[in-house]
């Protein structure tokens, strides 16, 4: 049995290293192609490349289109190649650091992951998640090794959007519940090997991190400030959950997400509000108790995150659709044969349901306001 563990080559976070990083970056070169989507550039992008001009780098900007396809990707290699660039930088969210990845890996050069936002767990990963062009999901894409550099500026992720930090945690909340699935199955993580006692260990302090410092880091970037919860709330969103999932091993909860990216009503939800639901999914697929499931639910429900259909935009779904979303999550390309026990389309469609009866009963007993995304 072969036991894996993947980490980024290094892992630096902190208020303000991003204009602080020229002594981190020179390693690499000075060539650098730059690739940022167009709000992030003039949110923060343009003064870092004028920092990196400064200190002396010849940066090939280019505009990320939105989409991680293989179309995209296609695209910005040719430009790093005509370049002839020495590293990628990807400056964004999740979609553009999965490109930048898959970019510097057809052109066999370094990658520096620069995350403007903690809203999910691909900057530390060895793989991207490849969409098509209108966003269904299409394949995971693997490397060799992880990210040469990962550099997470707090003071920036704490001026991003609240939702995004939300969608963060969701995304990390899955980390533990599907690691301790792929554990009890003994099935292949992300590095398609076994789980490492520390890959494990990492998702459940994840898991610990999120139920005490979640709350007050939403609350810190509300106000755009940089807390002692907020830098917490912000490792275990990259680096805790990018480790995890990796060295933990996927299972159901992502499995449900790729299912729901083929129905279009879903398409304006981010990863982590998809993913959230993913998680309810799976603890319904398990037969989790009620205290189980409970724990989940109330953290999920009290951040606002999806946990009807109708948050999902679907409340006029039908079964049909449902049974689609279930059959793309249980797609041989995907994780859900890593649980311990087979699931069937059927019996996704059947969580669906299962998971919004649940809610809109809890709801209607504890007459919460619950607002809809």
């Amino acid at each position: 049995m072969v036991e894996e563990f993947g980490s980024p080559s290094s892992y630096i976070q902190g208020k303000g290293v991003l204009f602080a990083s020229n002594k981190y970056l020179q390693s690499f070169g000075k060539k650098p192609l730059l690739l940022a989507g167009s709000t992030v550039y003039k949110i923060v992008g343009q003064k870092f490349e004028e920092y990196l001009q400064d200190n002396g780098y010849d940066v090939t900007r280019v505009q990320f289109n939105g989409e991680s396809s293989t179309n995209e990707v296609d695209r910005v290699t040719a430009i790093g190649k005509e370049n002839n660039v020495s590293v990628i930088y990807g400056l964004g969210g999740g979609k553009t650091v999965d490109t930048a990845k898959a970019i510097a890996d057809n052109l066999h050069l370094p990658v520096v992951i620069m995350p403007t936002l903690a809203s999910n767990d691909a900057p530390c990963s060895r793989l991207s998640v490849i969409y098509t062009d209108d966003g269904g999901f299409d394949h995971y894409r693997f490397y060799n090794q992880n990210p040469d550099l990962v550099l997470v500026d707090t003071q920036v992720i704490a001026g991003g959007p609240v939702r995004m930090l939300i969608s963060g945690i969701a995304d990390a909340l899955a980390t533990n519940v599907e690691a301790q699935a792929v554990a009890k199955a003994n099935s292949d993580t992300m590095l398609g090997e076994k789980q490492t006692l520390v890959g494990n260990a990492i998702a459940q302090k994840c898991e610990e991190t999120l139920f005490n410092y979640s709350h007050l880091a939403v609350a810190a970037a509300q106000d755009h400030v940089v807390t002692p919860a907020l830098a917490k709330i912000v490792e275990a969103n990259t680096l805790m959950s990018g480790l995890g999932f990796e060295s933990g091993g996927l299972s159901g909860a992502h499995a449900i997400h790729d299912g729901l990216t083929i129905l279009e009503e879903t398409h304006d939800l981010t990863h982590g509000e998809k993913v959230a639901y993913g998680t309810l999914t799976q603890l319904m697929l398990e037969g989790a108790n009620k205290e189980r499931y409970d724990k989940y639910f109330q953290f999920i429900l009290s951040l606002g995150l999806p946990t009807t259909l109708a948050d999902l935009h679907l409340e006029n779904v039908s079964d049909e659709e449902l049974l689609k979303a279930g059959e793309a999550a249980c797609s041989e390309q995907d994780t859900m044969d890593r649980l311990p026990f087979t699931v069937t389309p059927d019996d996704v469609a059947q969580a669906f349901r299962a998971v919004d009866a649940y809610s809109k009963q809890y709801l209607s007993k504890h007459r919460c306001h619950h607002s809809r995304m």
